[in-house]
């Protein structure tokens, strides 16, 4: 399959980057990352936490990373791939990273744990970088091909670590900055204690207050964000 003509837009075109990521306590994790687009670094990475703690974001950023030194790197969100055919991953072993997201979201699909099983030994035939993200660990994340659970712990996994409460405010404040907008530390300290901590959560109420605050030509105060919340 030509990796520029992925179905349902799987190819990378988004803007997150690595330099975006508010890592907290996960700086070894970014520094992995890193590595593994060099010529030593470790081939296949397999990280994991709760949703809302970046998964995502990390692996769009790496595979435009990965753009950005010339290569076509494959991203494939698992949410998209369970309604499509495992057919789909003939042939991408030639790209020269694959990322999988939320790959546990295919567990127990005998059809697509024998595709993935294949397409990792492909890979790994070709030298070929191998990123997975999860919420759970690959012995945890409740594959029933025990191979395809023992290859996917074959390279580093890595247990992201939760933000502590400064640093979410500084993510708040980094979202709202690449909307154009300004929000204030006690505006954002404000959001984490009234408002639900998972990150896209917080991602989709910025949206929401950016376009009400464009509406009614406001800015983001605690009175202003006070009422949008009270509306729901």
């Amino acid at each position: 399959m030509n990796l520029e003509q992925l179905p349902l837009g799987l190819e990378v075109r988004s803007p997150s980057r690595l330099e975006d990521y508010i890592p907290g306590d996960n700086e070894p994790l970014l520094e992995l990352m890193r590595q593994q687009l060099q010529a030593d670094g470790e081939t296949q990475l397999y990280i994991h936490g709760p949703k809302g703690c970046g998964r995502t974001h990390l692996l769009l950023g790496q595979c435009n990373a990965a753009r950005a030194l010339g290569w076509s790197p494959a991203y494939l969100p698992a949410e998209a791939l369970a309604s499509l055919s495992p057919a789909l991953l003939e042939g991408m072993e030639q790209a020269p990273l694959i990322a999988v997201d939320d790959v546990d979201q295919l567990a127990g699909r005998k059809d697509w744990e024998q595709a993935l099983f294949g397409l990792f030994n492909r890979a790994r035939e070709r030298g070929g970088r191998l990123l997975f993200s999860a919420g759970k660990a690959p012995a945890a994340a409740g594959f029933s091909l025990p191979d395809l659970s023992s290859r996917l712990a074959w390279g580093v996994s890595y247990r992201i670590k939760p933000l502590q409460d400064p640093q979410r405010e500084l993510l708040l404040i980094r979202i709202a900055q690449r909307r154009g907008l300004e929000m204030p530390p006690e505006v954002a300290r404000y959001l984490l204690q009234r408002h639900s901590r998972d990150v896209s959560a917080l991602t989709r109420l910025i949206e929401r207050l950016d376009r009400d605050s464009l509406a009614e030509q406001r800015r983001l105060t605690i009175p202003f964000v006070r009422t949008r919340l009270q509306r729901g």
